[in-house]
């Protein structure tokens, strides 16, 4: 199994969040589909603004990665990223390097799911919240909270696999109240 483990030989004195005190997100999702499927469609970052709502554009360049993305406010929002540790069909982690907009850190994991149903994706992750605690409350009130987004990500990343498309409201005509 190819793998790589670059995370204190690269940066050993910068981690992404500063002294364990980000936000910790944990989401999961079953997919009917292989580990290499996903993990292979995941790795191409520029893949990922196809389901990630509020992310633009990810230009990959090796393990390093720029991402641009929307605030729930509408600010547009860059960071650096580097793959710090992944094993081939299993495992992609990374962290933002410093200068970014954004200091974030973690994970996505893809293990098979019990009963041969397919595979689970795991996302972690830990970040600062920009703007703060009460940024961060505001964002979870208004839907915008990383970890609900993360969970919309999920069941979206789930339906561009198993259908071919985006399921969208989005042209359809409203129901009468």
């Amino acid at each position: 199994m190819d793998e790589i483990n670059s995370g204190s030989e690269t940066h050993p004195d910068s981690p992404s969040v500063q002294g364990n005190h980000g936000i910790k997100v944990t989401k999961s999702c079953t997919i009917k589909s292989s580990r290499e499927t996903l993990y292979a469609f995941w790795r191409k970052f520029e893949n990922l603004p196809l389901f990630m709502n509020g992310l633009v554009s990810v230009t990959q360049n090796g393990n390093s990665s720029h991402w641009i993305a929307k605030s729930p406010g509408g600010k547009k929002v860059e960071w650096d990223a580097v793959v710090i540790n992944e094993t081939l069909n299993e495992l992609i982690a990374w962290r933002t390097v410093e200068g970014s907009d954004v200091s974030h850190a973690g994970s996505v994991r893809f293990k098979p799911a019990p009963g041969n149903r397919g595979t689970e994706v795991t996302v972690k992750f830990e970040y600062d919240a920009p703007g703060g605690k009460l940024a961060a409350k505001l964002a979870k009130i208004t839907g915008k909270e990383p970890s609900q987004q993360v969970e919309k990500d999920l069941t979206h990343f789930k339906a561009v696999i198993e259908t071919g498309e985006f399921p969208t409201t989005q042209g359809q005509p409203k129901g009468e109240k």
